[in-house]
Formats: C-alpha cells, sequence, structure tokens
C-alpha cells in the first residue's frame, strides 16, 4: 500500500535589527538589518529616531519565528514599535516564539511600545523580551494583550501564552517578571485575582534610576471607563497594569501612560489611531 507523503508546513522566520548612536549631538542610523518575514522601518519624524518594526507574514502560528533587535548608543533616546497588531493563530505542531532585544548604552533611553498581540482560539506563542541597560540608562516598556476579537464574539478558551521580560541594569537583574496564560487560566478568568471577567490586560515598565518617582503623576491619570489600573515602584522600578474588557479602552489608558513617561509624542502608528495623549 503507498502511503501518502507527510509534507511539512512552511514556517516563517523574520529577523529585524536596527541600531542608533549620537554623532555630534545627533541620533544618527548605524546599523539596519531584515531578513525573511521581519521589516523595520524608519519614519521620518522630528526629534528623536522612531523605529517602526512589522511582521510581513500577516500573523504567527506554529513552529514561527520571530525576532527585533535594537542597541542604542550613549545617550541616545529612541523609541520603538510595530507597524500593527501581532496576531497569533492555531498551532497544532508546537509555540510560534517571538524573541526582543535590546541594548541601551550609558544615559539612553528606550521606549519600546510595540502595539496589542491578539491571541485566537488554540494559539500558542512564547515570546522573550530582554533589555540590557548600561549604567544611567533606562526603558519604557509595554506588552498587552488581547483574547479575541470581541467584534466578532470571540471568546478563546484554549490559547496559550508564556510571556518573559528581563530587564537588566549594568548585567545585574533589575526587573524579571515571566507570565502564564492557558486553558486552567481561562477556565477561572472571572475570578478577582486573574481576569475578572475582563478580555484585555497591560503592564507598563519604567526601568532606571528614579523611575519610583514617576508614580504618583501615573496614578493621578485619569482611567478610561471599564478599566482597572494599579501602579507601584520601588529601587529604579514603575510598573503599571491595567485590565479592560476590550482592547479599545486598554490602548487609550496605555497611551496615557507612555506619554506621560516619555513626555514626547506617540509612535504614529499610535497616533493614526487617534491617539496623541
Amino acid at each position: 500500500m503507498i502511503q501518502e507523503p507527510v509534507l511539512a508546513l512552511e514556517r516563517s522566520r523574520g529577523l529585524a535589527r536596527v541600531g542608533f548612536a549620537l554623532r555630534d549631538g545627533r541620533a544618527v542610523l548605524t546599523d539596519l538589518a531584515q531578513a525573511g518575514s521581519a521589516k523595520v522601518l524608519l519614519p521620518n519624524v522630528a526629534g528623536a529616531p522612531e523605529a517602526v518594526f512589522l511582521n510581513t507574514s500577516g500573523g504567527l502560528t506554529s513552529g514561527d519565528r520571530l525576532g527585533y533587535s535594537m542597541r542604542l548608543g550613549d545617550g541616545v533616546t529612541a523609541t520603538a514599535t510595530t507597524q500593527t497588531a501581532e496576531r497569533a493563530y492555531l498551532a497544532r505542531d508546537g509555540a510560534a516564539r517571538i524573541e526582543v532585544v535590546a541594548q541601551v548604552g550609558a544615559g539612553g533611553r528606550l521606549v519600546w511600545l510595540p502595539q496589542e498581540t491578539i491571541l485566537f482560539e488554540d494559539s500558542r506563542l512564547d515570546r522573550q523580551t530582554e533589555i540590557a541597560l548600561a549604567p544611567g540608562a533606562s526603558v519604557v516598556l509595554a506588552e498587552s494583550v488581547v483574547l479575541g476579537r470581541r467584534a466578532m464574539g470571540e471568546a478563546p478558551r484554549r490559547a496559550r501564552l508564556f510571556d518573559r521580560r528581563h530587564v537588566t541594569l549594568a548585567g545585574r537583574p533589575l526587573w524579571i517578571e515571566a507570565q502564564r496564560l492557558d486553558a486552567g487560566v481561562l477556565a477561572m478568568g472571572d475570578r478577582p485575582a486573574l481576569l475578572a471577567g475582563n478580555v484585555a490586560f497591560a503592564v507598563v515598565a519604567f526601568c532606571g534610576a528614579g523611575a519610583e518617582a514617576a508614580v504618583d503623576a501615573l496614578r493621578a491619570l485619569p482611567v478610561p471607563p471599564g478599566v482597572q489600573a494599579a501602579v507601584t515602584g520601588w529601587n529604579g522600578r514603575c510598573i503599571a497594569r491595567a485590565l479592560a474588557p476590550d482592547g479599545w479602552p486598554l490602548k487609550q489608558w496605555l497611551g496615557r501612560i507612555a506619554a506621560r513617561l516619555t513626555v514626547a509624542p506617540l509612535p504614529r502608528t499610535w497616533q493614526m489611531q487617534g491617539l496623541t495623549t
């Protein structure tokens, strides 16, 4: 009996890299590379440079790999974001993986403000974010996740996410966090200690010397209706978290937090959605 051959599905691979350094007091591009499904765009903006990463595959599924890398020289301030929401689709044969790596030179600041990640039913996503800060450097790091598309009536119950974030300062751990979401957690999603019935959640971390001083200013910001938010800070860390019944009010909250921490315009891809503060 002749057996049909087992065909391996093609997997997407993407890696994009960008670097900036100070020359005569001005940040200039020093490195730019892209391969596979990952691209990086450099909008013409006033002030600090902005990099926009893009996954041209349209989403992630089993075995896909995506990597973004950033390097800022001493004294450089730059913002990086993504062009659209990242989508994690059904994954039968293992998780998709995203790796975000950044190095920030002495006195520099990176604002990493990607758009939301949308998890669809039976998706599996592993993501690792590693930020290395030199002495005097800082980072504003945001991540937001939305479970399905509310407008389409989607309510994933078997999505899986393993999210790890590592921020080091002068080689020593400053903020390390791991977050796991799976069917067991989603089954208890109405519990106050978990999602409290919400479908969108986010964290914003401001890490660097004196970051804890931002706590009061962030707590004073208005919170969009339906959003539950809290802010804490200690020893060079300021962490803000929020839950929301939908992705849009969560994004409004994120925009306000980011604008307050960076004291600069939001990335252009955010402004195009009507978010300015």
